[in-house]
């Protein structure tokens, strides 16, 4: 079962799966394959990783993996166990070139366009990370992004001496979906399973990122640039208590004044964070620009919102918003006021009705 603070069993499996094979540890890489079959992984899903490790961790150790792969599999079934084949890689598409496709996966994985001056100094690099990495491996589908995250993170990890990578990583991680806890118990079983070096380092890293992401008000940012450079404004105040539940910033960027009739506000939503329900008497819009969250009119369905979206609030409907539990939300607000005022605000949103949006389609 995977919670908030814990990792599935499956995923636990594939923590000690990608670690051994980066160390090249084929006698434990034995087990862990052995267990993750047990826990419900398919022979295909196993592949994948192993496939995928190849780019983080050289041919050698990938190519020697799967022959140890192979070779656990055999033994299972002269036992008679078997295993879930698992789902085929889904074809490339036909109309982009691999550039093309890898590069939309690695801007949807990472949230933004991919650049830097050691892309500018090897540009071979980048090429070759968009059109093979992203391309031909991640294009494949089998694993979704929060998976073979973890894989990339607890090979990193095995390895050692990657702490930059690792750094970028874990902000992925978390853009992707990983809690703070997820990655605490991750780097646990690093500790206690391959190896308390490893580990450490590892967690060092983390309670790094971890830090920093909290004194700068987000925990759904990646690494690859830090926070404040992915910011467009300043988060602002905290929020009222007494209209939000959990912890929000409030930045307003254009007041009402006696020229306007509206007002545009920077608002950002930590992880789990939400409104009350309200009503705006003259409407409202809504422009997402970053992270992920919900909104909802009541007696509808939320719907789930990202990056790029623009919601537009008619004048006096009921509603909320606020961020998933496992990602921040940033949006702009542009307020327009009545007689009435700008907004009236209602009774919270409950944990009832908030917690049981991880069942509905986002």
């Amino acid at each position: 079962m995977q919670t908030e603070q814990q990792l599935s069993t499956k995923q636990q499996a594939i923590v000690t799966i990608a670690a051994f094979t980066a160390q090249g540890n084929m006698k434990q890489l034995q087990v862990a394959l052995d267990n993750g079959l047990n826990a419900g992984l398919s022979i295909s899903e196993i592949k994948e990783i192993l496939v995928q490790l190849y780019a983080y961790a050289g041919f050698p150790r990938s190519l020697n993996a799967l022959q140890n792969f192979m070779a656990v599999l055999k033994e299972r079934q002269q036992k008679g166990i078997k295993d879930e084949p698992g789902k085929a890689p889904d074809p490339l598409p036909a109309d982009k070139t691999k550039l093309q496709l890898g590069t939309e996966i690695q801007t949807k994985l990472v949230g933004r366009p991919v650049k830097g001056e050691i892309y500018e100094f090897a540009p071979a690099i980048d090429q070759f990370l968009k059109e093979h990495l992203f391309g031909d491996i991640f294009g494949r589908g089998i694993l979704d992004f929060k998976t073979r995250e973890i894989a990339t993170i607890s090979a990193l990890a095995g390895l050692g001496g990657a702490e930059g990578q690792l750094r970028s990583h874990f902000g992925v991680g978390m853009y992707n979906g990983l809690t703070a806890g997820q990655l605490n118990h991750l780097v646990s079983i690093i500790q206690s399973n391959v190896g308390s070096k490893e580990g450490n380092a590892a967690n060092e890293v983390l309670q790094t990122v971890l830090k920093q992401r909290q004194e700068n008000g987000s925990t759904a940012k990646n690494t690859f640039s830090t926070p404040e450079n992915n910011a467009i404004f300043p988060k602002g105040e905290k929020a009222s208590p007494d209209y939000f539940t959990g912890t929000a910033w409030v930045n307003i960027l254009v007041p009402k004044d006696e020229t306007r009739t509206y007002s545009i506000g920077n608002v950002v939503f930590e992880p789990g964070c939400r409104n009350n329900w309200h009503i705006h008497p003259a409407g409202q819009i809504l422009i997402v620009t970053d992270g992920k969250g919900w909104y909802q009119e009541k007696g509808k369905l939320a719907r789930g919102i990202g990056k790029g979206d623009v919601v537009i609030i008619p004048a006096g409907v009921e509603h909320w918003h606020g961020a998933t539990k496992d990602s921040a939300l940033t949006h702009l607000a542009v307020t327009n006021s009545a007689k009435e005022g700008a907004v009236k605000w209602l009774q919270q949103v409950t944990d009832e009705e908030y917690n049981k949006l991880g069942s509905q389609t986002n």
